[in-house]
């Protein structure tokens, strides 16, 4: 594998051509990473409350997009759609961060709060349907916005309770 870092285009060339070489070195590359795949996520209290605060801070990102994205018309509705996996996203990984006892715990908490962000979801296309029915998508954005951070704020509400009773980040 030393020849792959080597800049000599004659050793690069016991591939075949470059385009090979750089295949193969991203091939690699993703199997090694796939190697270390099953060490999951850190379950410690600090891992814990670092998760958890990145999902408040997504959830804030995502109520300023939703504040200021009747300014951009539809860019602005493509923003908060991407705040808005964002959000899943890093709920998703906080989830990865409890301990068997937690997840086990929470179980329902956890499957409710999943389901609310499957409701929240919703309001994409309602805003979508709307548009397409001919309301102005500043009107349609608008709505959709204001909905879908008071949707969202209640969400968290229920989060950081969920989190409280299973102890999340508490050492």
């Amino acid at each position: 594998m030393r020849f792959l870092f080597n800049t000599s285009a004659k050793r690069i060339y016991r591939f075949g051509n470059p385009w090979c070489a750089l295949i193969t070195f991203l091939t690699l590359g993703r199997l090694v990473a796939l190697a270390q795949w099953p060490y999951g996520s850190p379950t410690t209290p600090a891992a814990q409350r670092n998760a958890l605060s990145v999902v408040r801070s997504q959830a804030g990102w995502l109520d300023n997009a939703t504040r200021t994205a009747p300014n951009y018309g539809a860019q602005g509705a493509d923003n908060v759609w991407q705040q808005f996996q964002a959000l899943r996203g890093t709920y998703a990984a906080l989830k990865q961060t409890l301990t068997p006892q937690q997840a086990a715990q929470g179980a329902n908490s956890l499957a409710e709060l999943d389901a609310g962000l499957d409701i929240i979801q919703e309001v994409f296309p309602n805003y979508q349907d709307a548009v397409a029915s001919g309301q102005p998508v500043n009107s349609a954005l608008r709505e959709m916005c204001q909905v879908l951070r008071q949707t969202c704020a209640v969400w968290l509400q229920e989060l950081n309770k969920c989190c409280s009773r299973l102890r999340v980040g508490w050492g």
